[in-house]
């Protein structure tokens, strides 16, 4: 079984009714992402690894929604970093269970590690792919998640993580406004 091809709005139609509750997504380019965005965004590495480098600090995992059918993955999720608990990165992702092992399916369904420190823990082969880069107007729900009142905008991407040439995982990631 193959993962369905979830461009971005059908990645957002798998949580919203309405995904500008969500926010308003741009295409971008590497050269339109600030510096300090750039290096947390423009890479084809795990963005927990990224998350984690910028912020000197590990990152944990909270669930805030998940769908789960037949063999297909969904959740919604925040990274926080362990040293104070702030959001670093909002993020959805579909993820392909039948393309893993049952260990490392079980510890994704477990919720307690970021996606990235599991695949890399388990050393499973894998290949990160850049789809597209966002910028981010907030919607009501970002704003609220990412706290700072001034905060109206900030960028994301998307990607897609391949497993024996597999697509496997499909991810909207997007960090906290700088």
């Amino acid at each position: 079984m193959s993962l369905p091809d979830r461009p971005l709005p059908k990645l957002l139609d798998l949580f919203y009714d309405d995904p500008s509750v969500c926010g308003r997504f741009d295409a971008v380019t590497g050269h339109d992402v600030p510096t300090a965005y750039r290096r947390m965004l423009v890479h084809e590495e795990h963005m927990t690894v990224a998350m984690e480098a910028h912020h000197e600090s590990m990152v944990d995992v909270d669930v805030l929604e998940e769908h789960k059918a037949e063999d297909t993955y969904a959740r919604k999720i925040l990274l926080r970093r362990e040293k104070d608990r702030a959001v670093v990165q909002f993020g959805l992702l579909c993820v392909n269970l039948a393309l893993l092992e049952d260990a490392v399916r079980d510890e994704i369904l477990e919720q307690r590690r970021p996606l990235g420190r599991i695949l890399v823990r388990h050393n499973v082969m894998r290949s990160v792919s850049l789809i597209g880069l966002w910028h981010v107007t907030m919607g009501a729900e970002l704003k609220t998640l990412f706290s700072p009142a001034e905060a109206q905008a900030t960028f994301g991407r998307t990607a897609s993580i391949e497993l024996d040439g597999k697509k496997a995982v499909e991810v909207l990631e997007i960090v906290a406004p700088e």
